[in-house]
């Protein structure tokens, strides 16, 4: 199998809610997120699962997974093939993933198909 590939996913308002979320984070906390994506396109998903970078929280959404005192966290889903799709990121401060960040994710997804025609 194909090692995934991601994209952070720009809505059709031009924002890049991922890319926006990574530019306001701390240099260490950026690189911590942006080295578990490189990880997890290297080594693949099931290496990232065992290794505890990547999760599945619900309904095809997955979170890629930092770890620390400040836990960040970027919400995916499977487009198609070995293609993956960073919908935004947040700071998680609780034990469970908000509902209002897992609803947002789906929503991103359902944008990201309407817009694009599911290609």
């Amino acid at each position: 199998m194909e090692n995934p590939k991601f994209e952070f996913y720009t809505r059709p308002n031009g924002h890049n809610e991922f890319k926006e979320f990574l530019d306001n984070l701390k240099t260490v906390e950026k690189q911590k997120l942006v080295s578990v994506i490189a990880k997890t396109q290297k080594f693949g998903l099931q290496v990232a699962a065992r290794q505890m970078w990547i999760k599945k929280i619900s309904d095809g959404i997955f979170e890629l997974r930092t770890t620390g005192s400040n836990i960040q966290r970027g919400l995916y889903f499977h487009a198609d093939g070995s293609h993956h799709v960073i919908t935004h990121g947040f700071t998680k401060k609780t034990q469970k993933t908000p509902v209002s960040e897992l609803n947002h994710a789906k929503e991103l997804r359902k944008e990201y198909y309407e817009n694009l025609g599911g290609n």
